[in-house]
């Protein structure tokens, strides 16, 4: 399950329209962190709650969101005034 997340996390960044580089300095963190914390393959790191969460916003991507929801057995339904 973690490395489904990671995966899912780590193309959101190649996805999303945007460099990885033009994210980093979106969300204010170094660009080999953040490929550090996205890659499903380092174990020794790991994606924080708020970063995902500036990730998300930045890329207009949900799809993390939806994908631990739908692991947990919820759907996620977008809000009438969501950005998505």
């Amino acid at each position: 399950m973690k490395d489904r997340l990671l995966s899912v996390f780590q193309e959101t960044l190649f996805q999303s329209g945007h460099t990885a580089n033009e994210i980093a300095k979106g969300i204010k963190k170094p660009y080999s962190t953040l490929m550090r914390e996205c890659n499903p393959y380092d174990k020794g790191a790991k994606l924080g709650a708020l970063t995902l969460f500036e990730i998300m916003s930045f890329t207009k991507n949900v799809e993390p969101l939806r994908e631990m929801a739908h692991l947990m057995g919820y759907e996620l339904m977008p809000h009438e005034n969501s950005f998505h």
